[in-house]
């Protein structure tokens, strides 16, 4: 029996995914008999609607300073920032000579430079300094620390109130939203607005996403779920607004309680989490049915193609790859190696099963039979870039909503959304 972690009413368990390394702890060889491995299992709160790990591993060993995650990698993402960036301009900020915008989990500065570069007074608080060094050399006061209540105290002291604090796939990331909800009351202006978007229960539990489940995910949140964390810190939900981006998140606006009228789109939410079947645990019962037959599926799809003696290559070495490899224990005999784009990836394992990873330029130049697209939230930019892999007669192989292998014409039809 585990309690939650938001409520510390009784829990119950969706799915035990088994061991799992850390997702984003690409290894040389030299350290496998030093990897760090933890159960990996997610529980539900009927009490608070909270989708929750029973087990997140020490965050000092997932943020660090070889931390391997750049936002400003991809293209869309950068994108989705900047107009994150413009709307908040818009719609939050009144007067730009006495604003003051926070962010939590700032990364390398992607959505705070649009405010740096017009003179916005702003903060970025980054728990990883590798990543934090990379926004300060692009101009955006950075600080490397984890937010928490004693993080804002000093903050205030330092800056003065908030207009806006912001998150963007961080509030997911951090286990004590106690102190969270704590530090947004004390630095909030009484007008402020606290905005963060994250993976989307919803969204997961339609598309069986289950890779969404890994070390740095401790909650997946719903409309529910977040209205009962912040509640006790004088905060409510006002707005919602779903986005495509992870796979599908959504943006909760919060402020202090009745400081901001709530809007319909908090309503009409609710009444698609009540038709999902959000708050009953069946919901999560018939998911993990649906886990472990995508697993089966993947495994069952691979030997096969093994034994028709085709190549298979993973493209892109996600954090989530991690989940899915390690569920299904899928290993460098059914995937050759995963190509990449990050620097900091070449040349070393994948997490657990370790795969290898190389270059992308490596993809290129090969001509595997298929690839599977561990980067399935960004299928369509992928698409755009990669039509001689389809041309040369490659395939896809994905595995959400369902397992399924897709050549030159089925990918045209943009699968993954």
């Amino acid at each position: 029996m585990t309690n939650c972690k938001v409520c510390n009413n009784t829990t119950k368990q969706v799915i035990d995914i088994g061991a799992m390394p850390i997702a984003n702890g690409f290894l040389t060889k030299d350290k496998f008999d030093q990897e760090h491995f933890f159960n990996l299992a997610a529980l539900f709160c009927p009490s608070c609607k909270m989708f929750q790990l029973a087990e997140q591993p020490d965050p000092k060993l997932m943020f660090h300073d070889h931390y391997a995650f750049f936002s400003s990698t991809s293209k869309k993402m950068a994108e989705h920032f900047e107009k994150m960036a413009t709307s908040y301009k818009r719609e939050f900020i009144n007067d730009s000579t006495d604003a003051f915008v926070v962010e939590l989990g700032s990364n390398d500065g992607i959505m705070l430079r649009h405010f740096a570069k017009d003179g916005i007074k702003h903060l970025g608080i980054e728990p990883s300094s590798n990543v934090a060094d990379v926004a300060r050399q692009n101009g955006v006061t950075t600080i490397s620390e984890f937010f928490g209540e004693e993080i804002a105290r000093q903050v205030f002291e330092e800056y003065g109130k908030a207009d806006i604090i912001s998150a963007a796939n961080v509030m997911c990331h951090i286990p004590d939203l106690a102190s969270v909800g704590a530090g947004v009351r004390l630095l909030l202006k009484e007008k402020g607005v606290f905005v963060f978007e994250d993976p989307y229960l919803g969204d997961m539990i339609q598309k069986t996403s289950y890779d969404q489940i890994y070390d740095e995910h401790v909650y997946i949140f719903s409309i529910q779920s977040v209205s009962h964390a912040f509640a006790p810190y004088g905060l409510e939900v006002f707005h919602v607004e779903p986005q495509p981006t992870h796979g599908g998140s959504m943006r909760y606006h919060l402020c202090l309680k009745g400081q901001h009228a709530v809007r319909d789109s908090v309503r009409h939410q609710i009444k698609i989490e009540e038709n999902l079947g959000l708050g009953d645990f069946e919901t999560y019962d018939r998911f993990k049915n649906l886990c472990e037959k995508n697993r089966d599926d993947l495994v069952s799809l691979l030997k096969q193609i093994k034994a028709e003696g085709k190549r298979v290559v993973g493209y892109a070495a996600t954090s989530k790859s991690t989940t899915v490899l390690n569920y299904c224990n899928i290993g460098p005999d059914l995937v050759e190696y995963i190509a990449d784009t990050t620097p900091l990836k070449q040349g070393k394992f994948s997490p657990g099963v370790h795969i290898p990873i190389k270059p992308y330029d490596d993809f290129k130049t090969d001509s595997p039979d298929y690839a599977i697209l561990f980067a399935w939230n960004h299928a369509q930019e992928i698409f755009a870039k990669e039509q001689d892999f389809l041309k040369k007669g490659g395939k896809w192989i994905f595995f959400v909503p369902t397992v399924k292998v897709s050549g030159i014409e089925e990918a045209a039809l943009n699968h993954v959304a």
